[in-house]
């Protein structure tokens, strides 16, 4: 069996390396739409989608940027149709094997954050395996956040902290927003400092409520499954000219 050929990404010569992004948080909307432009079943959109998101990780990871996070299922979309609901936890399932090993050789440590709890059993272990197996992996941080909620973050954050109060572990004077980030799915990462959403939609969607309060937001109305290393080239060369002041002004 021939090896598959190790695909590298230069980090274009335009940007510049110590102003790229630690962290970068993708939206990835329009697969459905893509599908339908071609007149294909919506689960081939997904698919493709996969193979966009392959391909972005490999980007960053080449770049230099720390960490990529993905918004793959929210806790809204368990009202699609249960055909495409079921495939899509079938597709998570099938693409964890299938990348694992990949993963590992490329040093990629992964994490799923969100309710675990509600996923098919068969897809809750495949999770924790790939998340034990990568837990020592140095390279790009990746984050899958499935079914997951901005709101029902904060709330399940807000009530851990309200435990600890009670148990007298921590005192209500003492909670500050680094204490609260704690709490948070994500405690382990920095805040992302660019949002990419694709499909031209103007809202976050409940993703990641608290940690993009500082984000720089990029908007394409390109469809997910055509977001490519040139479109990404485009959103963090939009990134490197916005002044980020985080409130203040310069003197």
């Amino acid at each position: 069996m021939t090896a598959k050929p190790v695909v590298h990404y230069e980090l274009p010569s335009d940007l510049q390396p110590d102003r790229l992004p630690r962290h970068v948080a993708v939206i990835m909307d329009g697969n459905g739409r893509w599908a339908k432009q071609r007149g294909l079943p919506r689960v081939m959109g997904h698919r493709r989608g996969v193979d966009t998101l392959k391909q972005l990780l490999r980007c960053c990871r080449d770049w230099g940027i720390e960490a990529l996070t993905a918004y793959a299922f929210s806790t809204e979309n368990w009202g699609r149709p249960i055909q495409e609901v079921d495939f899509l936890m079938t597709l998570f399932e099938r693409v964890l094997r299938q990348e694992l090993n990949e993963m590992m050789q490329e040093d990629v440590r992964i994490r799923f954050v969100g309710n675990l709890t509600s996923l098919p059993e068969s897809l809750q272990q495949e999770i924790s395996g790939a998340m034990v197996q990568t837990q020592d992996n140095q390279g790009i941080s990746f984050t899958v956040a499935t079914n997951y909620g901005g709101r029902q973050e904060i709330v399940q954050a807000a009530r851990a902290i309200a435990r600890a109060v009670q148990a007298g572990l921590l005192e209500p004077e003492h909670i500050t927003e680094a204490v609260f980030s704690q709490y948070l799915y994500t405690a382990e990462i920095c805040d992302p400092d660019l949002l990419i959403r694709t499909s031209g939609e103007m809202r976050i969607s409940n993703f990641l409520l608290w940690q993009l309060a500082y984000a720089e937001m990029y908007v394409t109305e390109t469809l997910w499954p055509d977001f490519n290393v040139a479109e990404f080239h485009q959103a963090v060369s939009a990134y490197q000219q916005r002044d980020r002041r985080f409130g203040k002004v310069k003197s």
